[in-house]
């Protein structure tokens, strides 16, 4: 039973790492890997010579930074609201609206934040004209591309996000807030003494996990949201792969930019995994 998923993880997932040799070779597509020149380290010690790579590495630890720290705080206070909520009907008709964007594609998404965010007919932008204040180009200025990248990636993910600490306050055990409103706390006291200590594990555990992926911004939304004015604050790692390696075929120097994430990445992930052992006693298997 276990064959096809180990032939497919084979092909797709290991098949694909030979390719790690053309960060050491100046590739040349028509000779192939085998055939192509071998430089050595090269690709990498241009690649660190570039004035563009610490822009780029900053951008990416921004950007992915706040998404872990947003995407970790919005659904731990969306799930402790929606367990305040007593009527069922209502509390399901919720947490099916807030999870319902993680199902839609950025390409979709996008889409609809263009014509939203449009500075001269969009939404968002007509309702601050109303107020008396200037239009704002969120996706054309290098001030805001960010933070509109990292609200909108909030939006579409909090509420799949939610699923799980929700999942982590269903194991609470009842008679915890029984004896805390003996003892006279009311609702917020209950929150703050028994709620978030009861789901702290789970919080230490998916924060430490999140470090391994410090370095993934968000190739799909960059891209589709993304242009040339903001390539300044918005440029990432994975988007300046894609540049340089499909549409300038520098197949070297953007697999050496894709190696040296993987490496880090790497780290990251070990370090993080370590973390969670020692501070939740998280295990693998």
């Amino acid at each position: 039973m276990l064959l096809p998923a180990v032939i497919l993880v084979l092909i797709f997932e290991y098949g694909p790492m030979l390719g790690i040799a053309i960060a050491f070779q100046k590739f040349i597509p028509a000779r192939g890997i085998f055939h192509s020149q071998w430089v050595g380290l090269d690709n990498f010690t241009y690649m660190l010579s570039i004035p563009d790579v610490k822009r780029i590495v900053r951008n990416t630890l921004f950007i992915a930074t706040l998404k872990i720290i947003s995407g970790m705080t919005v659904p731990i206070i969306v799930a402790l609201l929606l367990n305040e909520v007593k009527n069922t009907i209502f509390k399901r008709i919720s947490q099916t609206l807030v999870y319902l964007p993680h199902f839609l594609s950025w390409v979709i998404i996008s889409g609809i934040l263009i014509e939203i965010l449009s500075p001269s007919s969009g939404l968002v932008n007509d309702a601050i004209k109303a107020l008396g204040m200037q239009p704002i180009f969120f996706l054309g200025d290098n001030r805001w591309f960010p933070f509109t990248l990292v609200i909108s990636n909030v939006w579409k993910e909090f509420g799949f996000s939610t699923i799980v600490y929700l999942a982590a306050l269903t194991s609470i055990n009842p008679t915890l807030y029984e004896a805390a409103e003996i003892d006279g706390a009311n609702r917020w006291r209950q929150t703050l003494h028994v709620t978030l200590p009861g789901i702290v594990p789970i919080i230490i555990l998916l924060a430490t996990l999140n470090l391994g992926h410090v370095l993934n911004a968000g190739f799909d939304q960059i891209y589709n949201l993304y242009n040339t004015q903001v390539y300044r604050s918005g440029d990432i790692i994975d988007t300046y792969v894609y540049r340089i390696g499909l549409q300038q075929a520098q197949y070297g120097l953007a697999t050496a930019v894709g190696v040296f994430k993987s490496v880090v990445s790497l780290i990251l992930i070990i370090a993080s995994y370590t973390i969670a052992y020692r501070v939740a006693n998280y295990r693998i298997f």
